[in-house]
C-alpha cells in the first residue's frame, strides 16, 4: 500500500479579470472568482420580437445565464428593444448578447436603442471589414461599447479568420529556417488575432474588465491546443465552446471531450455547447448538456442528479429505466420552483437501481434511493433515505409513491435549510 494518499479534484481556476454583465437588477459575473457560466443562443429571426422573446424565456428557464441573439439587419436591430421589453414584462431579466458580423458598426450607430438594450456585444474581428476599413469599423464598435458601458466578447473563429493576418503569418513562416506546420501557424493566427484585437480595444479605452476572448474551432484537439496557449498568454476571461459541434451524440461527445479537458485544467470562465437541434427539437438541449458537463465534473450544481444502472441480464424488466427517466424529468421540471423555495436542493443525488447487486449500496450512498427488483428477485423495492432503509414499496404504484417520497424529502430537508437561514 502506498504511503501517499490518492488525491482527486480539478486544477485551480486560471486567474482572469472579472467581467460584469448586467440588465436591471440582474448581474452575471464572468471570470474572476465567479462560477463557470452557461450560455446559449437563439435560432429565431430576431426581427420576430415575440418569437425571439419566447425562445429566450425557454432558454433562461432551462438555465442559460446569458442568451445571445443575432443582430444582422436593420430590422433585427430595431426589434431588439422590443424583445427586451417583452422579456422585462415576463419577468425574464436574463442579459442579452448581441451577435454582430460585417455591419455591426452601422447597426450600433444607427440603432442606439438596440445598443442600449443589449447587455454585451459579440464582435468577430475576422469579418468587421477589409483592408483599411477593418481598423476603422472595429474601432467604431469598440467605441459604441465604451459609450454604452457594455462588455464585449471578441470571438475569433477559424472559419472566418482575418485572412490578411493569416497570409502575413504564412509568409513569415515560409521565411523561417525550419517552417512550422500549417496547423501550428493557424493556431498562432487565432491566438494573435484574439489577443491583438483585445489589446487594440484596450488602447481605444475599453477596460480589461470589459473583455472576454474566445477562439472557436470545430476539432477537439485543436480547441484544446489553442486554449492552452491562449490561457498562458493573457489574463482576459475566456469563453469556451466548439464551433459547429454537430448533432446528437456526436456534438455532445465532442463538446464534452474538449471542454472537460480544459475545465479540468482550470481554463474557461463561460461555456456554450453549440448543438444542432433535431428538426423541431428544443433549443434548450444545449443548456442541459452544458449544465451536466459542469455538474458531473463537480464544478457547479444545477439540478438533482439521478444515478441509474445501465441494465443487464438481471434487469429484463424496463421498470427501473422508466422510473429513472420519470424521476429525472420530474426533478428538472420542479427546479424553477425548487431553486427559489429549497436552496441547496440542486446538490441532491437520487439513485434508481435495477437489482440487488449494486442497488442497495448505491441507494445508501445517495440522499434518497430505491432498489427495484431484478429478474427472479422478490417483487419488493426498498427505499433508502440518507443511508438508512425507511420502507419497502410493492405493487403497481411504486413510481408514484417513490416520486411522492422524493417530494416530501425535498420539502422536509431543504425547506428547513431555508427556514434557518
Amino acid at each position: 500500500m502506498s504511503n501517499e494518499p490518492i488525491l482527486g479534484g480539478h486544477a485551480l481556476r486560471r486567474k482572469s479579470h472579472a467581467v460584469h454583465v448586467r440588465w436591471g437588477g440582474q448581474l452575471v459575473t464572468i471570470g474572476g472568482d465567479a462560477p463557470v457560466r452557461v450560455q446559449s443562443m437563439t435560432n429565431t429571426d430576431t426581427a420576430d420580437a415575440i418569437g425571439t422573446a419566447i425562445q429566450i424565456k425557454e432558454l433562461a428557464q432551462a438555465g442559460s445565464e446569458l442568451v445571445r441573439i443575432t443582430v444582422n439587419t436593420p430590422e433585427a436591430a430595431a426589434a431588439v428593444p422590443h424583445v427586451r421589453d417583452q422579456l422585462d414584462r415576463m419577468g425574464v431579466m436574463v442579459p442579452l448578447v448581441g451577435d454582430f458580423h460585417y455591419n455591426g458598426h452601422l447597426l450600433l450607430r444607427d440603432h442606439p436603442a438596440c445598443a442600449e438594450a443589449l447587455s454585451k456585444y459579440r464582435i468577430n474581428p475576422g469579418n468587421v471589414g477589409q483592408g483599411a476599413k477593418r481598423d476603422t469599423q472595429y474601432a467604431q464598435m469598440i467605441e459604441a461599447a465604451i459609450k454604452y458601458d457594455k462588455p464585449v466578447r471578441i470571438g475569433v473563429n477559424w472559419g472566418s479568420l482575418d485572412q490578411d493576418l493569416l497570409a502575413r503569418m504564412m509568409d513569415e513562416n515560409a521565411a523561417r529556417s525550419v517552417p512550422w506546420e500549417a496547423q501550428s501557424v493557424m493556431y498562432e493566427a487565432l491566438i494573435q488575432s484574439a489577443i491583438g484585437s483585445a489589446e487594440r480595444a484596450v488602447e481605444l479605452g475599453l477596460g480589461r474588465d470589459k473583455i472576454i476572448l474566445s477562439c472557436k474551432v470545430s476539432g477537439v484537439q485543436d480547441l484544446i491546443a489553442v486554449y492552452q496557449q491562449l490561457a498562458k498568454r493573457c489574463d482576459f476571461a475566456l469563453h469556451l465552446g466548439l464551433t459547429e459541434a454537430g448533432m446528437g451524440s456526436k456534438g455532445i461527445v465532442a463538446s464534452t471531450a474538449a471542454l472537460s479537458v480544459l475545465l479540468q485544467q482550470g481554463i474557461g470562465d463561460t461555456i456554450r455547447i453549440s448543438l444542432t437541434p433535431e428538426p423541431g427539437g428544443p433549443r434548450t438541449g444545449e443548456v442541459v448538456v452544458g449544465q451536466e458537463i459542469l455538474q458531473t465534473m463537480g464544478l457547479r450544481s444545477f439540478t438533482p442528479m439521478v444515478i441509474a444502472c445501465p441494465g443487464c441480464g438481471r434487469t429484463t424488466s424496463t421498470l427501473f429505466q422508466e422510473l429513472a427517466s420519470e424521476i429525472q424529468g420530474y426533478l428538472r421540471a420542479q427546479m424553477p420552483v425548487w431553486r427559489e423555495a429549497y436552496p441547496g436542493v440542486e446538490t441532491m443525488n437520487v439513485a434508481v437501481m435495477g437489482c440487488i447487486v449494486n442497488g442497495p449500496g448505491e441507494s445508501k450512498h445517495a440522499n434518497i434511493g430505491i432498489s427495484l427488483p431484478g429478474s427472479g428477485e422478490n417483487p419488493a423495492a426498498p427505499v433508502f433515505i440518507d443511508g438508512e432503509k425507511v420502507k419497502t414499496l410493492r405493487g403497481e404504484r411504486i413510481a408514484e409513491e417513490f416520486q411522492q417520497i422524493v417530494s416530501d424529502y425535498v420539502a422536509r430537508k431543504y425547506g428547513k435549510a431555508q427556514a434557518s437561514a
